[in-house]
C-alpha cells in the first residue's frame, strides 16, 4: 500500500505545479486539484503510519496489559475463592470436631460425677448404718443401764410425795419393792 502511494505522489507531481495558488478560493480552482489532493494524501498517509506504527501500538500495548491484569486478577481471586472454600471446609471440619468433643467430655464428665456421687452415697449410707446402728446400741444400753437408776429416781420421788401427802416417812424397803413390781410389769411396754 505504502509503494501505490508513492506511486501516485510521484504521478501527480510530475504533472502539475503544486505550489502556485491564484486569487480566489484555489480549492475549487481545477487546476489545484491535483496538488491539494497530493497534499491530502500525503497528510493522511502520515497521519496512517504515524498513528499505525506508534499511537495504535501503545494503546494495543495499554489494552492488553490491562486485559492481562483483569485475568491476573481474575485468576488471583478464583486460586483466593478456593482457598477460601478449602479453609471454610477446615474450620466446619473443626467445629464439628470440637463439638464432638465437647459432648464426649460432657459424657464422661456426667458418668464419672454419677459414678462418684454413687460412691460417695454408698460411703454416707454406711456411715448412717453405722451411726443408727451405734445409736440403737447405746439407746439400748441407756434403756438397760436407766431401769435401776429409774427404780431409784422413782422410789425417792415417791418417798417424798408421800411424805409430803401424809407428812410421814414410809419404809423405804417397802417403797422400792412397790416401784421394782409396777417397773416388771410395765418394763415390757416400753423396751
Amino acid at each position: 500500500m505504502r509503494l501505490f502511494f508513492l506511486i501516485v505522489g510521484v504521478f501527480i507531481t510530475g504533472q502539475v505545479n503544486l505550489f502556485g495558488a491564484e486569487a480566489g478560493m484555489p480549492q475549487l480552482d481545477p487546476t489545484y486539484w491535483a496538488s491539494q489532493s497530493f497534499w491530502l494524501i500525503l497528510i493522511f498517509t502520515l497521519l496512517y503510519l504515524t498513528l499505525s506504527n506508534m499511537l495504535i501500538p501503545k494503546i494495543k500495548e495499554g489494552i492488553d496489559d490491562r486485559e492481562n491484569k483483569i485475568k491476573d486478577d481474575l485468576d488471583e481471586a478464583q486460586e483466593l475463592k478456593l482457598i477460601a472454600e478449602e479453609k471454610l471446609k477446615e474450620y466446619e471440619t473443626i467445629i464439628e470436631n470440637a463439638k464432638k468433643e465437647v459432648q464426649k467430655i460432657i459424657f464422661d464428665s456426667k458418668n464419672k460425677l454419677i459414678f462418684d456421687i454413687q460412691n460417695k452415697k454408698e460411703k454416707i449410707e454406711k456411715v448412717i448404718e453405722t451411726e443408727v446402728k451405734n445409736a440403737e446400741h447405746e439407746i439400748e444400753n441407756l434403756k438397760k443401764n436407766s431401769l435401776p437408776s429409774i427404780s431409784t429416781i422413782s422410789g425417792e420421788i415417791t418417798a417424798g410425795v408421800i411424805e409430803m401427802v401424809s407428812g410421814e416417812p414410809l419404809n423405804q424397803n417397802s417403797i422400792k419393792a412397790a416401784v421394782l413390781e409396777t417397773t416388771k410389769k410395765n418394763l415390757g411396754k416400753y423396751l
